[in-house]
């Protein structure tokens, strides 16, 4: 049951807000009494984290299957990025600016958890691609996983409209693209860019 609840309360805040669903709203979609979310969990910001959780090993757990399918390393952060759209198509404001405006310590625990693992997939991102001979090996990677980080949680985080931020995320990911590649990789990025806007 404790599973059952955290899955739906995802699907609710993901869809409607983290502040605006209540345990009431839980309940009256899983047709169970607030008592049973209660013996559960004793307040709402710990069913917040155990969502946040929830949501960040499916994501991870997708991104590790994209990765597995072998795409070009510049394909590969397209892909990701299509994942990313779709999953999060349902919301109308930004998951971790709602996030960081109503709920600042769950937000703080999100981002360190999310520091790691995204800076692991950047890294090996453009460790494949330099092998592809899509990005240049001169680049100093760990600068460009930085610059990467900071420019795409700084459009999640302050960008209101989930829309906004995948339109912003998408210019993001071209620009990083862009001051990454070899002539190679920009024939692939521009294939890429082709393919998004169809």
């Amino acid at each position: 049951m404790k599973d059952k609840i955290i899955s739906k309360a995802s699907d609710l805040f993901l869809k409607l807000g983290f502040k605006s669903v209540t345990m009431d709203d839980i309940a009256c979609e899983m047709c169970i009494s607030k008592k049973t979310i209660y013996k559960y969990f004793c307040n709402k910001e710990i069913l917040i984290e155990e969502s946040t959780e929830l949501v960040h090993k499916t994501v991870h757990e997708v991104i590790n299957t994209i990765v597995a399918k072998n795409y070009n390393a510049i394909e590969e952060n397209f892909e990701i990025r299509k994942m990313f759209k779709e999953m999060f198509q349902a919301t109308d404001t930004s998951p971790l600016y709602q996030l960081k405006k109503h709920y600042p310590e769950i937000y703080q625990k999100v981002m360190n958890r999310e520091l790691n693992e995204c800076n692991m997939c950047f890294k090996q991102n453009i460790e494949k691609g330099i092998e592809q001979d899509l990005y240049r090996n001169d680049l100093d990677i760990d600068v460009y996983v930085k610059f990467y980080y900071s420019l795409i949680f700084s459009i999640k985080e302050n960008t209101i409209s989930e829309r906004e931020s995948t339109k912003l995320e998408l210019q993001a990911l071209e620009y990083h693209t862009r001051a990454m590649a070899t002539p190679k990789g920009i024939a692939e990025l521009e294939k890429q860019l082709l393919k998004t806007n169809i």
